[in-house]
């Protein structure tokens, strides 16, 4: 076997500075990367935190310019929250999937099925709140062919968020955005170790690298850019849409 497929490096990008509307992300990324005495190369993967994409393309909004509807104010009233940050909740939503106990999980325009929408007043200053990309595959396309004319090289690149999930306690960094990479591994047909075939395993790989490239970014370190290097990826065309589970699957729906 092959060493090097036995080890991959999570590379955090320092430097990155805060992003308002309009910034051009790639540039700042390349930058950084460079800062660094770095230069990306081909396999590499950029994962990206969605917050500073969606600040980038203006995805935030002010509190003050929410007017919440009655139900907004009765949620709100109910369980001591913000009206105004319900409101937003309810205008991103395709479906609302549950609203109980103060807790409001939906389903996004995207299809995301999420927690608030994927709406967040973490990392902002006061009395803003960021909502998630428009369409978080066209951001991950853009840097991607961004970052590939810079440095020459075959890239891919994650547009990560978190996510809480069923079964577990805990939340978890996925994938809600895709440029470059299958974020799925399919071994369904294939034999296990002892020879057996393997019936059901879909691997969620984009997941796991957003997830793994949290472990870098964390909440709170101000590095919101992270490159995995040493992972064997099917490179494709490919959309962070593949990762949802179709409502006539999803026993949570």
């Amino acid at each position: 076997m092959d060493m090097s497929s036995c080890e991959i490096r999570l590379i955090g990008i320092l430097g990155i500075p805060e992003i308002a509307a309009g910034d051009d992300l790639a540039s700042l990324i390349a930058r950084g990367v460079r800062a660094m005495g770095l230069e990306l190369a081909d396999k590499d993967i950029i994962v990206i935190a969605q917050k500073i994409v969606s600040k980038a393309e203006g995805r935030y909004l002010r509190l003050d310019s929410i007017t919440p509807s009655t139900l907004a104010r009765e949620w709100a009233a109910a369980y001591d929250k913000d009206a105004r940050m319900v409101e937003a909740v309810l205008i991103e939503s395709r479906r609302i999937v549950r609203m109980e106990r103060g807790v409001i999980i939906s389903e996004t325009r995207h299809g995301f099925v999420c927690a608030n929408a994927g709406v967040d007043a973490s990392n902002v200053q006061e009395d803003m709140i960021t909502l998630l990309p428009e369409d978080p595959d066209g951001s991950a396309r853009g840097i991607r062919a961004a970052l590939e004319r810079e440095f020459k090289a075959s890239l891919a690149i994650i547009i990560s968020d978190t996510f809480g999930r069923p079964w577990r306690e805990g939340i978890a960094n996925v994938a809600i955005g895709v440029a470059g990479v299958a974020p799925l591994i399919d071994y369904r047909g294939q034999a296990d170790s002892f020879g057996r075939p393997i019936r059901v395993t879909v691997i969620a790989v984009a997941d796991e690298l957003a997830s793994a490239a949290e472990l870098v970014m964390q909440k709170s370190a101000g590095i919101p850019v992270v490159i995995i290097r040493g992972f064997d990826y099917e490179a494709r065309e490919a959309s962070g849409r593949e990762l949802i589970r179709p409502p006539e699957q999803d026993l949570f729906r």
